[in-house]
């Protein structure tokens, strides 16, 4: 262990262990400016530069903070009615989960609306959307939608927003859903996609071909993947798990005191961990 793991394990915060990884934590990580309004936290990603969006419900729905966590601006104020979901693209493209008001809007850094998925506050049965959950962008371009508490489907959109396939449907079966409530595409291709009340993470192909399950969650509520492939899945154990890319189990520990609904991670290998119902974001720096 080199002099900046150890004075990491001495400063102030829970060490944890995910397998051979060992992470220090910082609670109550992002620093709210009393001008703005805090409500109810959801999710979390973060930039190419380090910066963490995190959405939450009410305006300004997006609060963008940097690696300091510095409050750094608001986004997207009257377009969204209830955010769930959010995932930053490579090429810094917003996406922003509107659960109650049955879109996903896509921002560009700006803040300007480049796209909208869906019709406001028309909610659609077998189709986008019906209270959606999660986003994610495939290493192609192609959109993920986890369309997760009306219907239980995942949509693939192309780039530019035509909708190219659905699929899924109520059951327990391969290839279905109870509550679609996570969702990831990983680069190669595969879509990862958390079956929350069948307590496991379903594999798909980038066509929506079922692949496998992976088991051993309870009600798994996110999805992350890091830049070394490794996976990492939230439930309501509350666990935090890591996998390889074939589903492996590497490590598990207890991140929080009340069940995480979002994770993300930056290119550090940091994580941060969203707990809606604390309102608090908890960042994992890796000592080991």
């Amino acid at each position: 262990m080199g002099a900046k793991q150890e004075e990491l394990l001495g400063a102030k915060g829970e060490v944890l262990a995910l397998g051979e990884r060992w992470y220090k934590t910082e609670r109550s990580w992002a620093k709210f400016p009393d001008h703005i309004t805090q409500n109810v936290l959801t999710n979390g990603s973060v930039d190419n530069e380090g910066n963490l969006y995190l959405c939450q419900r009410t305006d300004p729905p997006v609060l963008v903070f940097d690696r300091g966590g510095r409050f750094l601006r608001g986004m997207g104020e009257g377009l969204i009615d209830d955010a769930h979901g959010i995932y930053v693209s490579r090429d810094g493209s917003i996406f922003v989960v509107d659960r109650d008001g049955q879109q996903v809007v896509k921002f560009d850094r700006a803040g300007r609306v480049q796209l909208i998925l869906g019709q406001r506050q028309k909610p659609k049965h077998g189709a986008p959307f019906n209270h959606p959950t999660a986003v994610a962008e495939g290493p192609q371009g192609d959109i993920y939608v986890a369309d997760g508490y009306g219907n239980a489907l995942v949509h693939q959109f192309s780039a530019a927003g035509e909708l190219k396939r659905s699929w899924g449907g109520f059951g327990a079966g391969p290839g279905e859903f109870t509550t679609p409530h996570g969702i990831k595409a990983a680069p190669d291709g595969r879509v990862l996609v958390g079956d929350r009340e069948n307590n496991r993470v379903q594999v798909f192909d980038r066509e929506g071909r079922h692949l496998e399950d992976w088991r051993n969650f309870y009600h798994p509520m996110d999805i992350y993947i890091a830049d070394d492939g490794m996976v990492f899945v939230t439930d309501q154990t509350p666990s935090l798990q890591v996998r390889d890319a074939s589903g492996k189990i590497l490590g598990r520990c207890r991140p929080t005191d009340a069940f995480p609904h979002g994770i993300t991670g930056d290119h550090e290998g940091k994580l941060y961990i969203v707990e809606s119902r604390t309102q608090l974001v908890t960042r994992l720096t890796r000592i080991v």
